[in-house]
């Protein structure tokens, strides 16, 4: 029995202790205007890490296109992005994986909306409640 409660205490510490241990990694948390391209595309990448996007704050213009190629930092947990916002004709969600993925949308409304990370590791605070946000503003 008490080993039992040995292994379980454990395990939970070590899960514990890999989120803490993330979230002091933290990158460039920095802003990001797209500018568009010649061929009229707006390009950004982004990069998901130990509980962080970066950048942490995207700024595109309404009615361009968007290339947004995402990816994650190596590492044990698993991260997606999830974008959605009716009003601007966004439903996003996409796994994240150390190789790049393009995601294209065009966004059709100023306005602002948040993205996130929706994972969980068992019995912890999803990676949304642990700093896993960022946010999309869409100007004119």
């Amino acid at each position: 029995m008490n080993l039992t409660i040995l292994v379980r205490h454990a395990c939970l510490t070590l899960l514990f202790g890999l989120g803490l241990a993330g979230s002091q990694l933290r990158g460039d948390t920095s802003s990001a205007a797209v500018a568009v391209a010649d061929d009229g595309v707006q390009r950004v990448t982004l990069v998901g890490g130990s509980y962080y996007f970066e950048p942490e704050h995207i700024v595109v213009r309404a009615g361009v296109p968007v290339e947004l190629q995402v990816r994650r930092r190596p590492g044990l947990a698993p991260h997606n992005l999830v974008i959605r916002s009716t009003m601007m004709g966004l439903d996003i969600e996409a796994s994240l994986d150390t190789e790049p993925t393009t995601i294209r949308f065009t966004p059709r409304v100023a306005g602002r909306v948040e993205f996130y990370c929706d994972k969980r590791l068992l019995f912890l605070p999803s990676h949304r409640e642990r700093g896993m946000v960022g946010v999309l503003e869409v100007v004119e």
